[in-house]
């Protein structure tokens, strides 16, 4: 497999993915790993929704999602545009997976790279979520979003 030479001065030539987002975990009870994951490894409680909880990183602040939806591991990877870095990464090659869609906190598309790998590529265009002083997620601070979509990160259900 060979790919054509992009310019520097392509605008489209800086990096696409900012940072990793979020390590998302399938578990089969979210209590059980909340007690593994925060009381007994110390990982400080950031959200929680009926069926995902994000956990915080000291050194960080992606974070460790506990969920209980999909069977898969899932690496989330924050990008300026969902809309954008889709049309990028098929222009350099890659495929769509899930065409970009709605979020809670933003937009996001599954893609996959030439040699298979997929990733969820994600932006925060309205905003992070906001919680109560227990940790459940009660909107989008951006965009008022109310309540929470079931889902493995708050707002990242992907379309059937």
């Amino acid at each position: 497999m060979e790919f054509e030479d992009v310019s520097v001065n392509d605008p489209d030539s800086g990096p696409l993915m900012r940072k990793v987002d979020c390590l998302q975990l399938d578990v089969p009870d979210l209590d059980v790993a909340l007690q593994f994951y925060r009381d007994r490894l110390g990982h400080e409680l950031a959200w929680r929704t009926g069926t995902a909880a994000g956990l915080k990183m000291p050194e960080t602040d992606a974070e460790i999602v506990l969920q209980t939806e999909r069977k898969e591991m899932e690496v989330d990877l924050l990008v300026d545009s969902a809309d954008d870095a889709a049309a990028r990464f098929e222009r350099a090659g890659g495929k769509i997976v899930v065409p970009p869609f709605d979020i809670q906190i933003g937009r996001c598309v599954v893609v996959q790279d030439p040699w298979g790998n997929q990733l969820v590529l994600l932006d925060v265009s309205k905003g992070p979520l906001a919680t109560d002083a227990g940790g459940d997620v009660i909107t989008s601070t951006a965009s008022g979003y109310p309540g929470f979509a079931p889902s493995p990160h708050p707002g990242h259900a992907r379309p059937q």
